[in-house]
């Protein structure tokens, strides 16, 4: 194949003058000509893998740029939240082993599934060296800015700073600074312009010019130049936080089946693995096991927690014929299930599989990012005619000072800072109101919010069943059928009477009928209590004489008031639960949401999400459920209840971490206050330049001024990002 594309290239004579194989990078691992791929319908491959070295959302938005303009790839993706990349190419004109070499190229490594990843852990390391250079560096500038103010500085001094200055400087720019280096090398290779090749220029010149004037005895600019690297370091771990999250996720989803099962063979009863049950196979349930694989109920009856599926706590009477699923808790009673599906075709496993799809998204580039490639071409071609009007008009001295004035002046720190900084922020803001966010591409993302979409018990609701309306006598003579009762329902009814001040009689001669009620003797009476249809039980006595219990989950305190608050700012919020239609519509309207789905099963909510998005609704989901897995990955903005699952919690792009949905909406005022700073301090940061420039290019200013200039412009992005917590504070 590869002598298919160098023969068919007109480069036939590489092969005659190649004196040895060409080499391979170094970073380049494993034998990539035995990982399996996924053949897809159209005849194309498929395969995911792990990206490491992926520091930034740039080097994310680089990578997938390059990939998907390499020969024969048909399309790539890869995500900053995962590490992984998507790539799917035509096997007739590349393989995996040419995409990985392209990789590799790039300066990242890519990874075989399965291996151990190698910790990318010297930002933090380069980010300390750094700081140290420049806080000496910044201490003997000072001495020299107020030696030279004063006019009585020894001359010697003067050299001994600016040589100790120079050997500081120089682990800086050859070290710290070699992330931006090798970004812009291979932006170059690739043909592709961003952030890093201005900032490389700025960090080569300062440097090189700081080496020439320390040999002749002149001033240099190297606090300028290491204080940029220290500032770029600084921004760069920020954006590096929250990554790789959705293969845990997974994983623990995973883990709820039960890894054993008590197969049915013959008249006996063996213990199996899970793994090994077939369709057809029948497993049985006792009293508080879990059901190991998705089925039908073949014998027997019970109350099954379906949370898993619907996210509800309150149990399901089952019987023949109804369907159950793997992870399902059998309450009480026996039966005999009917295996229907196993393996990757299981509820729990395809909920799974859209954990990992969704999480794979591909990064979207940042404003800063689109803005780099002028903002780089522009700066080169005006320093270097700058350079060859002054070279030409008065000599080469002259020509390198405001060239180099132009290149320290429109030095890229205000604007490379303007995103990570507003953005660190926003986050604090955020979570000082109760909403941690696992990275700031989430942050911006709520800002464009349109569409929220809410899950019900435990994220609306709190998650736990009460009474909400019946009278103190029929209460108290439900809590006494109900006192010893392990149900869901009796505990909320016994905790509803005990709230109320409420003296519990004693039943006599009680019975627990699983699926139907209890039934006994209260003050010499008869009374038989039992489900009366969705949220409701009904007491009935001898005489046949009614009374209803209404029962649901505790509406959040907050809940009506979010609802309002987001209405107000249009935007549109729906409720998608898994629980009965009737009890979802009762909440929706408690709350003031008009648009409600009741028994929307995971994959539902996730499909659910992707036709609006589909209608160009940017959407956040809020859930707590492991059911709502999917629906959280599937959103632009999953948020989860901190008193949720360990899978949603994990998967989530957020999570709240009291007990209230106030933080939530406090998050939708952080996230418009970031990008409202944001583009304040991009259009300060492009003013100052062109006034800076503009002043630069025509000699106004020299080098050192260029160089006071810089890190005031830095700090004026500083003193806008500090804003968004005022902002935040004042509702805006």
């Amino acid at each position: 194949m590869a002598w298919d594309i160098i023969h068919g290239a007109g480069l036939q004579d590489y092969y005659d003058e190649r004196t040895e194989f060409a080499p391979r990078p170094e970073n380049l691992r494993g034998n990539w000509s035995n990982v399996p791929v996924q053949v897809c319908d159209d005849g194309n491959a498929e395969v995911r893998l792990m990206v490491d070295g992926l520091r930034c959302a740039s080097c994310v938005w680089v990578a997938e740029s390059v990939l998907g303009r390499s020969h024969g790839v048909v399309d790539a993706t890869v995500s900053y939240g995962t590490g992984r990349a998507t790539i799917r190419w035509d096997p007739d004109e590349t393989d995996l082993e040419t995409i990985a070499t392209r990789i590799a190229a790039l300066g990242y490594s890519p990874r075989l599934p399965g291996e151990e990843s190698r910790p990318d852990r010297d930002l933090l390391t380069r980010l300390g060296v750094a700081v140290f250079a420049t806080m000496n560096i910044m201490l003997m500038y000072t001495s020299l800015y107020l030696g030279w103010w004063g006019g009585d500085i020894d001359e010697r001094f003067v050299a001994l700073f600016q040589w100790l200055s120079l050997a500081l400087a120089t682990p800086v720019a050859f070290y710290c600074a070699s992330p931006f280096f090798a970004g812009a090398v291979n932006g170059l290779r690739n043909r592709v312009l961003h952030m890093d090749l201005p900032i490389a220029i700025g960090v080569a010149v300062l440097y090189g010019h700081g080496v020439a004037a320390t040999i002749g005895g002149e001033h240099a600019y190297l606090d300028s130049m290491v204080m940029l690297v220290t500032l770029l370091l600084g921004g760069r771990i920020l954006e590096s936080r929250g990554r790789r999250r959705a293969a845990e996720a997974a994983a623990s989803l995973a883990a709820t089946v039960p890894g054993e099962a008590r197969k049915v063979v013959g008249a006996a009863v063996q213990l199996v693995p899970s793994d090994e049950l077939v369709v057809g196979d029948r497993i049985e349930i006792a009293p508080g096991g879990e059901v190991a694989a998705d089925g039908v109920v073949a014998t027997g009856t019970g109350q099954v927690r379906m949370a898993l599926i619907t996210g509800e706590a309150e149990p399901i009477p089952v019987t023949r014929g109804d369907r159950v699923v793997a992870g399902a808790v059998l309450l009480e009673g026996a039966v005999t299930v009917e295996v229907t599906a196993v393996g990757d075709d299981s509820i729990i496993q395809l909920m799974a599989t859209e954990l990992r799809k969704a999480a794979d998204r591909g990064v979207r580039p940042t404003s800063t990012d689109r803005i780099a490639p002028y903002f780089t071409a522009i700066t080169l071609v005006v320093a270097v005619g700058t350079f060859a009007y002054w070279f030409d008009a008065v000599g080469l001295d002259i020509a390198i000072a405001n060239a180099v004035a132009v290149l320290v002046v429109a030095c890229p720190c205000a604007l490379a800072l303007s995103h990570p900084l507003a953005a660190a922020a926003g986050l604090g803001a955020a979570a000082r109101r109760g909403l941690l966010f696992r990275s700031s591409e989430a942050l911006f993302d709520l800002a464009d919010v349109d569409t929220v979409v809410l899950d019900k018990t435990g994220t609306v609701t709190s998650g736990d069943l009460s009474v909400w309306d019946t009278d103190d006598e029929t209460l108290r003579i439900a809590a006494g059928l109900e006192r010893f009762s392990g149900h869901p329902i009796a505990r909320a009814i016994v905790a509803e009477a005990s709230s109320r001040g409420i003296a519990l009689p004693r039943g006599v001669d009680v019975k627990e009928e699983t699926g139907v009620g209890m039934s006994g003797w209260v003050d010499d009476s008869y009374y038989v209590l039992r489900s009366g249809g969705p949220g409701e039980v009904i007491l009935q006595n001898a005489a046949g004489v009614q009374s209803a219990i209404r029962l649901g989950d505790r509406i959040r305190d907050d809940a009506k008031k979010f609802v309002r608050s987001l209405q107000e700012k249009g935007i549109h919020v729906a409720l998608l639960s898994g629980d009965h239609v009737t009890v979802a519509r009762q909440v929706a309207r408690v709350v003031g949401i008009t648009n409600v789905r009741g028994r929307v099963e995971p994959l539902s909510k996730a499909r659910w999400i992707r036709e609006a998005q589909g209608q160009y609704k940017t959407v956040l989901f809020a859930g707590d459920g492991l059911n709502d897995g999917p629906a959280l990955a599937a959103a632009d903005v999953g948020i989860a209840m901190g008193a949720g699952a360990a899978s949603s919690i994990l998967i989530a792009d957020g999570v709240v971490s009291s007990d209230a949905l106030a933080p939530i909406e406090a998050s939708f005022r952080a996230a418009r206050a970031c990008k409202q700073v944001v583009r304040s301090n991009q259009i300060r940061s492009v003013a100052y330049n062109v006034a800076a420039v503009t002043a630069a290019v025509f000699g106004l200013i020299n080098p050192l001024i260029a160089a006071v200039l810089m890190p005031l412009s830095s700090a004026v992005v500083v003193w806008g990002s500090s804003r968004v917590e005022p902002m935040v504070a004042r509702g805006k």
